[in-house]
């Protein structure tokens, strides 16, 4: 009972993401860090109670994020997995897409590859620009995202904003979070959705290294060993 209520609690908690958005460029760098661990996993958290009822992200699997994050498996089957999945199965939505489609008007997309198409900075701005606007559906709009079609689930967390003449963002409300605390989580959200972009990403840049180191030990051999051939050639 308390999973079925928690995905209910969690497809309520985001709507679908409209298409396209304005040409905003990011004021904030989003400073993440992909070695740092604790981040990936509390971002992980986040993700999985306040993102996932909606937004997927399909292309990973539990059980990889786990290995990846090194999170114990009885921890992430006890407080990451809501739906009943197992930890092998793909990290797919716990809302019907088809009812999406019926309740929001399209089905939230997929957000794989989120961070690789909007980038990081843009995201880190966005999911903090939120701000109180009554004639929108969801009596929020977004600075970055201009009449985006989402709530603003993260509200628990961050409070309300309001939007004044000058372009400036400020609290109405508070949150849980203190507005530097809630800038951390962002931080990490964002640090975890550049992880399920690319999860081998830190070991292909570490393989990189090395192919450079072999390409220059080569270069060298082959070197002295052009000067050997030729040394009798003028």
């Amino acid at each position: 009972m308390k999973k079925i209520i928690a995905t209910f609690l969690a497809s309520l908690s985001l709507a679908a993401v409209a298409a396209g958005g304005g040409d905003y460029k990011p004021n904030d760098p989003a400073n993440n860090r992909l070695t740092d661990n604790a981040s990936l996993q509390r971002g992980a958290a986040l993700y999985m109670n306040y993102c996932m009822g909606c937004h997927g992200v399909e292309f990973s699997r539990y059980k990889r994020m786990a290995e990846d994050l090194n999170i114990p498996e009885e921890v992430l089957t006890q407080n990451l997995i809501f739906d009943g999945s197992k930890p092998g199965d793909l990290m797919t939505s716990a809302m019907p897409k088809k009812n999406a489609e019926i309740w929001f008007g399209a089905a939230p997309p997929d957000l794989s590859l989120i961070a690789r198409y909007r980038g990081v900075d843009w995201l880190y701005n966005y999911l903090r620009a939120f701000y109180k606007d009554e004639t929108r559906p969801y009596g929020v709009n977004n600075t970055v995202f201009p009449d985006v079609g989402m709530p603003h689930v993260l509200e628990p967390l961050q409070g309300m904003q309001y939007l004044s003449e000058e372009g400036d963002l400020a609290l109405i409300s508070e949150g849980s979070l203190s507005p530097e605390e809630y800038d951390i989580a962002i931080r990490d959200l964002v640090n975890f959705l550049e992880y399920v972009g690319e999860p081998a990403k830190l070991k292909r840049q570490s393989l990189g290294v090395y192919v450079l180191l072999f390409i220059l030990v080569f270069f060298v051999l082959a070197y002295f060993l052009k000067k050997e051939y030729w040394k009798d050639i003028h």
